[in-house]
C-alpha cells in the first residue's frame, strides 16, 4: 500500500513537473518577446531561418527554399532562379549534367526567352550573363565546380528537376507581381487608357503603387511631377537609376532646380540635420543657399518641414505628389503619367537579352 502511494505521488510529480516546465518555458518566451530579447525578424527572414535549420538538403522543399533565397537578393532583375531554370530544362531534355560556362550562358538565355513568353513581358528578367554566375550558383548547391569554368548540376535539383522546372516560372511571376505590381502591364497602351479613363481609379492606382518599393516611389513621383511641371512649360529629367547607390534619385530641370527623391520619413530635427549633411555632400553650397534643392520624400512633419525651409530646403511629401495627381483632369495627362512610369521601369528593368 505504501509503495502504491509512493508510486502515485511520483507519477503526479512527474506530470506536474512537465506541466511546470511547459508553463515556465511559455512564460520565459513571453518575457523575452516583451523585453525585445527575441530578435524581431520579417516573415521572409523568419521563414528563411526556419527553412535552413529544418528542411533536409535532399528534398524538393530545400531546392524551393534556396530559390526563394535567390529571389530575396534579386535587385533590378531576377538572375539566379532563371539560370537554375535553364539548367534544369536542358537536363530534362538531354540528361546533361556537366556544363561549360558557354553552355550555362546558352541555357540561361533560353530560359529568359521562355519566361518572356510565359510572363507576357520582359520586365525584371534578362540581365546580361557573366561568367561569375556559375561560381555563384554553388552558394545555392545548384552547381559544383569540376574544372576551370566547368560545372556539374547537383542533386537534389536533378532529382526534382521536373517539378522545379514547372514551379520556378510561377514563383518568378509571383515575385515580380509582388515587387512591381501593375507596372509590367502598363507597357500596353490599352491598359493605360483603361486605368486613366476614370480620375478616381487613376488616383487609387497611384496611391496603391507609389509606396510598394523605393523604385516605385522614385519613378511614380518623377512621372507625376514631370507631367505637373509641363503645364508650366518646365522640363525635368531623370538621369540616375533607382539601383544606383546614391541614396536617392536626382531629377534635373531646365530652370536650375534639382529634385532629390528619397523614400524616407523625416520626423525629427536630427533626421533633418542628417539629410541636410548629405545634401551638402551632393550639391554645391551656392545651389543650397539659393534654395534650388527640393526633397521629394515619403513623409515629413509640419514642424520639420518649416525647419528645413529655414535651411532653404523645400520638401514635397508623398501626399503632395498624390494631390498633384488628383489635379490631372485630362485623361491624356493621366495616360502620360502611366506611360512615363512604364518607360522608366523598362529603361531599368527590361531584358538585355532579345
Amino acid at each position: 500500500m505504501t509503495k502504491c502511494r509512493a508510486s502515485s505521488r511520483l507519477v503526479r510529480f512527474k506530470v506536474n513537473g512537465e506541466a511546470c516546465r511547459d508553463l515556465f518555458r511559455q512564460e520565459f518566451l513571453h518575457n523575452q518577446s516583451r523585453l525585445s530579447l527575441v530578435p524581431q525578424v520579417t516573415p521572409t527572414e523568419q521563414e528563411m531561418t526556419k527553412t535552413q535549420k529544418t528542411i533536409r538538403s535532399e528534398t524538393e522543399a530545400y531546392c524551393r527554399a534556396e530559390i526563394d533565397r535567390m529571389l530575396k537578393y534579386s535587385q533590378t532583375k531576377v538572375i539566379m532562379p532563371v539560370v537554375t531554370l535553364g539548367l534544369l530544362q536542358v537536363f530534362l531534355k538531354t540528361g546533361q549534367l556537366a556544363f561549360l560556362d558557354s553552355e550555362i550562358r546558352k541555357s540561361y538565355e533560353g530560359a529568359v526567352r521562355f519566361l518572356k513568353s510565359f510572363l507576357g513581358h520582359d520586365v525584371h528578367i534578362g540581365a546580361k550573363y557573366y561568367d561569375a554566375y556559375g561560381t555563384r550558383m554553388s552558394r545555392y548547391s545548384v552547381l559544383k565546380s569540376i574544372g576551370h569554368l566547368k560545372y556539374e548540376l547537383q542533386p537534389p535539383y536533378t532529382t526534382f528537376a521536373s517539378g522545379l522546372s514547372a514551379w520556378i516560372p510561377l514563383r518568378v511571376q509571383r515575385h515580380i507581381d509582388a515587387r512591381l505590381g501593375i507596372v509590367p502591364i502598363l507597357g500596353d497602351a490599352s491598359a493605360r487608357v483603361a486605368y486613366a479613363k476614370d480620375a478616381g481609379q487613376f488616383c487609387s492606382l497611384i496611391a496603391e503603387q507609389i509606396g510598394k518599393t523605393s523604385a516605385n516611389f522614385e519613378i511614380f513621383s518623377f512621372a507625376v511631377i514631370k507631367v505637373h511641371l509641363e503645364k508650366f512649360a518646365c522640363k525635368i529629367y531623370r538621369d540616375t537609376r533607382t539601383a544606383a547607390h546614391d541614396k536617392g534619385v536626382d531629377l534635373a530641370t531646365n530652370f536650375g532646380v534639382v529634385y532629390q527623391v528619397k523614400k524616407l520619413r523625416i520626423e525629427t530635427e536630427s533626421d533633418a540635420n542628417r539629410v541636410y549633411a548629405e545634401l551638402k555632400l551632393n550639391f554645391d553650397r551656392e545651389r543650397l543657399q539659393d534654395g534650388n534643392v527640393i526633397l521629394v520624400i515619403d513623409d515629413i512633419s509640419k514642424d520639420i518641414k518649416k525647419y528645413l525651409i529655414n535651411m532653404k530646403v523645400q520638401s514635397i511629401s508623398k501626399n503632395d505628389v498624390l494631390k498633384m495627381a488628383e489635379h490631372f483632369e485630362d485623361p491624356e495627362d493621366r495616360q502620360k503619367v502611366l506611360r512615363i512610369v512604364s518607360d522608366e521601369f523598362r529603361r531599368e528593368y527590361s531584358s538585355d537579352i532579345k
